[in-house]
């Protein structure tokens, strides 16, 4: 876990550094066992999230220079969510590392709190027939996606201000190459204080195509964090409820798929 955190602050780091503390070191304590270290140089920080009018904007900058150096999405290496390991493979496609990392956190989830066989259902329509019918099109009919270095958990406690300089950090990422907007997942959450910078956000990076779904595409990749979050609380099922809930409202909504999409389109004359 703290080699993991390491590799993904310096790789951070490497694109953003005016937002990102410098990694100096990991290590094992000499004196006692199974302990270790990881330093980054101190920024004395407050206990208020970054500001809107410029917190947004780093974001996006960060995700213009964070290019893949390979063209792939994904990340070859496993980084640390609490102390749930989470893994995005490396792949051509977006929809296929998103797909890939999901059923490894939705597995985390059930071994958690149990099997619940609704949600089991809810999870492989999710998986099967609701991300290929969001995602698929987004890396179709003439369009690419340039996968994009992501903090990939940046919820409030994961953001603050150095109180000497005013500016935006950001810390304990789980990064991948992915689509930018994946980052905006937990802004979402209604239980967080984030939510307004998504409309900021898009101010300084365009909503990609096809615009219209991109609410649906946040509340997709907003699950992912909820079901994350569910993992990490034995005993505690609020989390699941609210992903059944979202499960359930994208399943109406999308729960043709790719398939029947375009099939659909191809009724029109419109190809998919």
């Amino acid at each position: 876990m703290v080699s993991a955190e390491m590799k993904a602050m310096s790789l951070l780091y490497s694109v953003i550094p005016e937002m990102v503390a410098k990694p100096i070191a990991w290590g094992t304590y000499e004196e006692m066992e199974d302990t270790y270290f990881f330093i980054q140089k101190y920024h004395e920080m407050s206990e208020d999230i970054p500001d809107i009018t410029d917190f947004p904007a780093l974001v996006a900058e960060m995700h213009r220079r964070g290019v893949s150096p390979n063209g792939k999405f994904g990340l070859d290496q496993e980084t640390f969510g609490g102390r749930n390991p989470q893994y995005f493979p490396v792949t051509d496609t977006w929809e296929e590392c998103f797909v890939e990392g999901m059923r490894a956190i939705f597995a985390a989830e059930l071994k958690t709190h149990g099997p619940d066989d609704e949600l089991e259902y809810l999870t492989k329509t999710t998986l099967e027939k609701v991300a290929p019918r969001l995602l698929r099109p987004l890396e179709t009919e003439r369009r690419k996606l340039v996968p994009r270095l992501v903090h990939g958990d940046l919820w409030e406690g994961n953001a603050s201000v150095d109180v000497n300089t005013g500016a935006p950090m950001i810390f304990d990422a789980t990064p991948l190459y992915a689509h930018n907007e994946y980052e905006l997942g937990p802004w979402l959450c209604p239980r967080l204080r984030f939510p307004s910078y998504i409309d900021e956000y898009t101010k300084h990076f365009a909503v990609s195509p096809p615009t219209e779904e991109f609410a649906d595409r946040i509340e997709l990749y907003c699950l992912r964090f909820d079901v994350h979050s569910s993992s990490l609380y034995p005993g505690n099922l609020r989390f699941r409820g609210i992903c059944k809930d979202t499960m359930r409202k994208l399943i109406d909504r999308y729960g043709e798929g790719y398939e029947g999409y375009a099939a659909r389109r191809a009724t029109t004359g419109v190809p998919a």
